[in-house]
């Protein structure tokens, strides 16, 4: 069984790849990659180091497993050779996952027709899809030609929050800029444009404390049919998991 994560060369988020990477290999899965380029992906670097954070550093970077995961991951034969996303077959494989970033260089992943054409693609064959924060608008802008409409509409998703977004753009504003703005538009606002009915969209409880492999409750999924979501890297030992129980079901 193959799984296939397709991700930005530069600039994805390091727990959202690296954490379903690991979960699913450590669970007999082949996992393969493909980037935009073809060339092997880097994570975004601030989210390893937390350069700019200041005092938020230990609040925004990416947690030591998930870190650890990462330096796994880079060793990862799969991982150092990606495909293109030109060269993804479909029927290869037996689900998809759309990991987010939210630096500008996962912009190329995010606007790629030919991803977005192979989301297509494995939605209409009703394989299991996985996607998570900046990864959902990888997944609304797929549009499928034979109804005109985002692959998502008349799904229920839920993807990262208008308020995550905007509070995280705010506290780091004055050191890192639009860092934590991809686009002027949020994630949830563009999202939310996608789909049949507004209350399509679904927040969850409040995001505080991020979940881990005990405490998965903590995290909050979204499951339509073969289509699981989530909305920032401390749902994402939920989301992985409950994507791999998709594939094994």
């Amino acid at each position: 069984m193959a799984v296939l994560i397709a991700t930005s060369t530069t600039d994805f988020d390091p727990t959202e790849v690296a954490v379903p990477w690991k979960i699913l290999r450590d669970a007999g899965i082949e996992v393969r990659f493909a980037t935009d380029t073809g060339l092997a992906g880097m994570a975004d670097g601030r989210m390893l180091h937390g350069k700019g954070f200041g005092i938020l550093k230990n609040l925004l970077i990416a947690e030591k497993p998930a870190r650890d995961a990462y330096a796994e991951m880079l060793q990862d034969t799969a991982f150092r050779n990606p495909m293109d996303y030109d060269d993804i077959v479909v029927e290869d494989f037996e689900g998809l996952l759309l990991p987010g970033g939210h630096s500008k260089g996962v912009i190329p992943y995010l606007e790629s027709r030919v991803l977005q054409g192979a989301i297509v693609e494995f939605f209409a064959r009703d394989l299991p899809v996985g996607a998570i924060c900046h990864g959902v608008v990888a997944a609304c802008r797929a549009i499928d030609p034979a109804t005109e409409k985002s692959v998502l509409y008349g799904r229920k998703t839920t993807a990262l929050l208008r308020r995550q977004e905007r509070l995280a753009y705010q506290v780091t504003r004055f050191n890192l800029g639009r860092y934590y703005l991809t686009y002027p538009e949020t994630v949830e606002d563009e999202v939310t444009r996608s789909l049949c009915s507004p209350d399509d969209f679904q927040q969850g409880p409040l995001p505080v404390l991020r979940d881990d492999p005990d405490n998965l409750s903590r995290g909050f999924t979204v499951r339509d049919g073969n289509y699981l979501s989530a909305r920032w890297p401390g749902d994402v030992y939920r989301f992985a998991t409950e994507f791999l129980s998709m594939l094994k079901g």
